[in-house]
């Protein structure tokens, strides 16, 4: 490892071989010295070419300092933590298989931490990449969270509830933050491990910054958008919170959750009546399923992996 890198960039990925290679060349293409910044590829147990096509783009850039690993324990968790292990830089930065980094992401986050020496954490902005050009015609602002849409303006400002955690797919901690906080919740497989993550840094420190000029594309797939994907998401992510309350508070935290989603799906309705009012109903409609899925979700049982 060069003693000059500054920061790990991590890729999670799990059978994206068609969408990672876009990824990767977004990170080749990238105006900060080489020397900087490393790239950790976690692929998590992928049965199709992700390995192949990390190892063929291993050997096309040997000026990039690189490391492949196979995480045999499937779950997001499992491989963000063998990220935190991998790394060998003081920051670690989260990108998703499918992002499209901008030119200059790398350099804004070492700008951004080198004039904020207190910051354990950081969030980017997040533009959805539709496949089609357009967004769905269902799609509006309460459902941001399922394109990863985070775009909190141009300035650099501390996260606020209304703001909510750094998403998932741009997502920024310290490595010394990370080990402090204990990691993932390896309980979480597919969903929530960000928020999860958030609450626990934020018990140690709120210096976690929204920093808009560390800027990606997330790649939005037709596929991604069919309403049994769609349906199967918020099912996850309610049973992943129903696990996240309860590894964070115990029973009085699942209560409590369960509470704060029977009151989102009341709220969900009067959102509906809202787009009705204005001759969109079908927008309204999605938000309601979004509830509906999500509180069914939370009740299941079974945990939902990838």
């Amino acid at each position: 490892m060069n003693d000059a890198c500054k920061i790990s960039l991590v890729i999670c990925t799990y059978n994206r071989a068609t969408y990672l290679p876009e990824a990767l060349e977004s990170i080749r293409l990238q105006t900060a010295p080489k020397a900087v910044f490393e790239l950790v590829i976690v692929d998590n147990n992928s049965t199709d070419n992700t390995a192949a096509i990390s190892q063929a783009f291993i050997a096309n850039n040997p000026d990039l300092q690189i490391t492949y690993v196979f995480e045999t324990n499937k779950g997001l968790s499992f491989a963000r933590n063998r990220g935190i292990r991998e790394a060998r830089s003081p920051i670690i930065s989260y990108v998703d298989d499918d992002a499209i980094l901008s030119e200059d992401y790398i350099l804004a986050l070492l700008d951004f931490f080198k004039q904020h020496k207190n910051a354990v954490g950081a969030g980017g902005k997040v533009i959805p990449k539709y496949e089609t050009g357009v967004a769905p015609k269902w799609m509006s602002r309460y459902l941001n969270g399922f394109v990863g849409y985070h775009d909190f303006g141009n300035t650099i400002q501390p996260y606020t509830d209304a703001m909510k955690y750094p998403p998932g797919c741009n997502m920024t901690y310290t490595k010394e933050i990370l080990l402090k906080a204990g990691g993932f919740n390896n309980d979480l497989k597919f969903r929530s491990d960000d928020k999860y993550m958030f609450h626990k840094i934020s018990a140690l420190s709120r210096a976690i910054f929204y920093v808009p000029k560390a800027w990606l594309y997330h790649y939005i797939d037709g596929k991604r958008l069919l309403f049994s994907n769609f349906k199967n998401l918020f099912l996850k992510t309610g049973n992943e919170e129903k696990i996240r309350s309860r590894s964070e508070g115990g029973s009085w935290a699942v209560l409590k959750k369960a509470f704060e989603f029977l009151f989102k799906f009341g709220a969900s309705l009067l959102i509906y009546l809202f787009f009705l009012l204005k001759g969109q109903e079908l927008k309204g409609r999605y938000v309601v399923y979004s509830q509906w899925y999500t509180l069914l979700g939370f009740f299941k049982k079974e945990v939902f992996v990838r």
